[in-house]
């Protein structure tokens, strides 16, 4: 396959010597897009930053057109109240609620635990029917997010996973890049996995290649993602690159969504709706956009 572009990019990959698969990503514009709906304090931006830059890896797992990745937050007594991502199709979104002024009180580098409490996290996979909708909860624990991932594979799909996620600011903006690598000895697309084995010898091996990966390569922009996995795998294993995904900001809402959402309320609560002026104003979270209805347009 050609090179793609270095930024806004997810890049598939496998190691058929050692039965792991990947995904590699950055992300450029398209994060500053989202991260520009709302103003963030630097350290919930880079939170933000990092949970989309999962949320890609995460959704890149999909296989069939119009699946659906939601990686969120659920947290009590944090910082951070709710954080919500998903991925569509290569579209991605997400937003973070949090307190002001807990945060102003935090020191400069908060734990995980400070910013989200007793927190838990949600990953949900829609799928077409007939497998529909599949979540899996697992605590938010450990130092970052990228690491509460990695324990959401090991406790709820027991699949041996590697995953390191980097965030950085620059003239330009802010980039994040991660990488993700998984064990399947046993099975995949469908077959039984028999057995999980974190010490297995092919695992070891790409563990330790794939940990030694730096914060600067997964974020600098003028290092193609090719030359990330080269860099890491390549010595020792052939790299066989499998497909590449572009990824857009994607905030679904639009005015034709929100009257399709608004006629499945009943007639009394649509009038319950509609303020002094006579119009519903729908706020979407994601976009930061008000989108306002004539309450008379609804009867039509």
């Amino acid at each position: 396959m050609t090179e793609i572009a270095s930024t806004d990019n997810i890049l598939s990959f496998a190691i058929p010597a050692k039965n792991c698969r990947g995904r590699v990503v950055r992300l450029g514009p398209t994060l500053d897009d989202i991260l520009a709906a709302h103003a963030y304090p630097p350290m919930i931006r880079d939170i933000l930053a990092e949970a989309v830059c999962l949320t890609a890896m995460l959704g890149a797992l999909l296989k069939d057109e119009g699946s659906q990745l939601t990686l969120q937050a659920q947290t009590e007594a944090g910082v951070i109240s709710l954080l919500a991502c998903d991925y569509k199709d290569g579209a991605l979104r997400g937003y973070v609620e949090f307190d002001r002024d807990r945060l102003a009180s935090e020191p400069v580098q908060p734990s995980l635990m400070a910013l989200f409490g007793k927190g838990y996290l949600a990953i949900t996979f829609d799928l077409p029917e007939p497998r529909g909708r599949n979540q899996g909860i697992v605590p938010l624990e450990g130092g970052s997010l990228a690491e509460a991932v990695q324990n959401y594979f090991f406790q709820s799909e027991q699949i041996p996973t590697l995953i390191r996620v980097a965030v950085a600011e620059s003239e330009t903006g802010v980039s994040a890049g991660g990488l993700l690598v998984q064990h399947l000895p046993e099975g995949e697309d469908g077959r039984e996995r028999l057995h999980v084995q974190l010490d297995h010898p092919e695992w070891e091996h790409v563990e330790i290649m794939g940990s030694s990966v730096t914060a600067a390569e997964l974020t600098e922009t003028a290092l193609s993602l090719e030359e990330i996995l080269w860099r890491l795998f390549s010595e020792s294993d052939e790299v066989r690159l499998l497909s590449g995904k572009s990824c857009i900001k994607g905030c679904r809402c639009n005015e034709d969504h929100i009257r399709d959402v608004i006629a499945r309320f009943p007639k009394e609560d649509k009038d319950d709706m509609v303020n002094d002026d006579g119009n519903i104003a729908i706020d979407c979270a994601f976009c930061s956009k008000t989108f306002t209805i004539t309450g008379a347009s609804l009867n039509n």
